[in-house]
């Protein structure tokens, strides 16, 4: 791998790309927040504020100052961001709220996802630790101490716009809270939230995670038995390869080489899985034993190939395995070659199975700044590392 090209490459489509689509077409200075509902040409379609938008967007501005330079430009979105969501998206309950009309006045949907709580927490403790800002360190506090009370009692939250089958537990909340708690705890050094980030994480391995079957299923029963039936065979390949990054960073902190390894080989099985071995790319689900799973699971979406693209970097950088570059170079041919819009500058989301542009919206209407331009972040973070040599 020629690693001083390809941080060339990344660099370029992060800072000449990406960040300045998000710059010109989509801070709303005059309302607050940022407008996500927009076209491949930065057309606003819509200025409806979904709240987990905003507040990956935190995170994404932040984790820009912090890891790639200290522009002050950056801050000083992230910090407009931070100030309008802090004022407009929580209830009463201190609940987050699931979307925001222009102004900031609620929808009438209410706090519908927790997964908006998972990305407060995201959010504000990059934001903290970019700014020191106490507000949004208490912030991130408060929504620990009520995420963690509304997860002890599953059936208690909603996970809008893609509900919990009944009876089920979904992969997707123990994979998220994992990652945040970690973070959150790690930045406070606070052992019980690093704890409870611990025991999503091990609910991620030891119960969705079925080495056996080399899957990693999305829901299980509440009892952790697997649903041999729709909706409990589906395995959703990009989901797995983005959660076991989020492992390895967590199980790297934890010093735990056993686990890294474990989570190294569900990346490689779940590629195996979910290419395309016809036309190309990642395929968006797939039932366990290989089938599509159902409408639209052949499509090719945006996110998984940067979360991809992410963990093969860092995959090939603890064990230097050929596999990881291999696949690598296959992701990253097939993303850099289909998804980008080289006029404009940030990706196109969905792609049908042969590569053409859908139309079509997959979950919300969104084109976020979050998972193209985390995963050039830490991509660029890995590659600046290899070429030191290590």
């Amino acid at each position: 791998m020629d690693s001083p090209a390809l941080l060339t490459q990344y660099r370029a489509e992060l800072l000449d790309r990406v960040v300045p689509f998000w710059m010109k077409y989509g801070i709303d200075w005059k309302n607050g927040g940022i407008n996500t509902c927009l076209a491949d040409d930065g057309k606003v379609l819509s200025q409806d504020k979904y709240v987990w938008s905003q507040l990956r967007a935190v995170w994404t501005f932040s984790a820009l100052y912090n890891k790639i330079e200290p522009r002050q430009e950056w801050l000083d979105v992230a910090a407009h961001i931070f100030n309008f969501i802090k004022r407009w998206g929580r209830n009463e309950k201190g609940e987050w709220l699931f979307c925001l009309a222009p102004d900031g006045t609620p929808r009438l949907d209410g706090a519908t996802s927790i997964y908006c709580d998972a990305f407060a927490i995201y959010g504000f403790t990059e934001f903290a630790r970019a700014t020191g800002n106490s507000e949004a360190i208490a912030r991130a506090r408060e929504t620990y101490a009520t995420a963690r009370q509304r997860l002890a009692r599953p059936g208690s939250y909603q996970t809008h716009p893609l509900p919990i089958p009944p009876g089920l537990k979904a992969h997707g909340i123990s994979m998220i809270f994992a990652l945040v708690f970690d973070e959150l705890g790690r930045h406070l050094n606070d052992p019980e939230i690093i704890r409870a980030g611990l025991a999503h994480a091990n609910q991620v391995m030891d119960v969705f995670l079925r080495p056996e079957r080399q899957r990693l299923f999305e829901f299980v029963r509440l009892d952790d038995a697997l649903m041999d039936a729709p909706p409990g065979r589906v395995v959703n390949p990009g989901h797995a390869i983005e959660s076991m990054w989020f492992m390895i960073h967590l199980f790297q902190r934890q010093n735990n080489a056993a686990r890294i390894r474990q989570a190294l080989d569900v990346i490689r099985w779940h590629l195996e899985l979910g290419w395309d071995q016809e036309y190309g790319g990642i395929v968006l689900a797939r039932a366990a034993e290989g089938s599509f799973w159902e409408k639209n699971a052949d499509t090719k979406i945006w996110w998984p190939h940067t979360e991809a693209l992410y963990a093969l970097l860092l995959a090939y950088s603890i064990s230097k395995q050929a596999w990881c570059l291999e696949w690598f170079q296959h992701v990253n041919d097939y993303a850099f070659s289909h998804f980008p819009v080289a006029q404009y500058g940030e990706w196109t989301q969905n792609l049908d199975r042969h590569g053409n542009k859908l139309n079509a919206t997959i979950a919300l209407p969104v084109k976020d700044p979050f998972h193209l331009a985390r995963a050039l972040i830490y991509s660029i973070g890995i590659l600046e590392e290899l070429e030191r040599g290590g």
